[in-house]
């Protein structure tokens, strides 16, 4: 390009075209950031579902033991310790140890779990852990408190861990047939996994 004025002399207007290569980097740069972005995002949106689910099971959790406290025969009290969500403790402990008798308020407890869940799988029953699963889910049991157990003559089974203090030890475990469910509430020693917990298996289904 030429000036007009001031005479025949070329003035510096070049663009500055930048090597290929830059170019290739700095859009790849721009797409991981995206993607690091993206998958930060959906690992905080995880995090905070699981927490809100956490919250949820406490409310109704807390519900239940103030209705169980009351009619406790013999006055036994409340049970001590601060609410808090059970420690994960899968990989670190024995497998098969017995299960612990149960206090009147968590048999209480685990006889109202068991009465929301038997009436949410009423009619429809469960053929398979993944249903199980989701409609434990949608009673709002947080998926971290869902463990899978193996199958017994082909039915499916999970374990809810339902600790919600210190020193408490109730968990029930879910039969799943195609018609009904059927709950059992134990009692988990201190410090062990649900399922590590040794139990009699009932492999027929019952008959009511």
């Amino acid at each position: 390009m030429w000036a007009v004025a001031g005479g025949p002399h070329r003035t510096s207007m070049r663009t500055k075209i930048l090597p290929k290569s830059f170019l290739v980097k700095s859009v790849l740069a721009a797409t991981l950031s995206c993607v690091v972005l993206s998958c930060y995002g959906a690992t905080n949106a995880a995090a905070a579902t699981d927490s809100d689910a956490e919250t949820r099971f406490l409310n109704f959790a807390n519900s239940i033991t103030d209705y169980c406290t009351p009619v406790l025969p013999g006055g036994g009290g409340v049970i001590d310790g601060d609410l808090s969500e059970p420690t994960d403790l899968d990989s670190t402990q024995p497998v098969s140890v017995e299960e612990v008798p149960l206090t009147a308020i968590e048999k209480c407890r685990g006889e109202l779990h068991a009465e929301r869940i038997h009436e949410a799988f009423s009619s429809t029953g469960a053929n398979d852990y993944e249903v199980l699963h989701e409609k434990l889910t949608a009673l709002d049991y947080p998926a971290a408190r869902i463990h899978w157990m193996p199958e017994h003559a082909g039915v499916p089974r999970t374990r809810i861990d339902l600790r919600v203090a210190g020193g408490d030890h109730l968990a029930v475990e879910v039969n799943g047939y195609n018609t009904f469910v059927t709950v059992e509430a134990f009692g988990v020693p201190e410090g062990v996994s649900v399922t590590d917990v040794r139990r009699n298996l009932v492999l027929d289904p019952p008959t009511f």
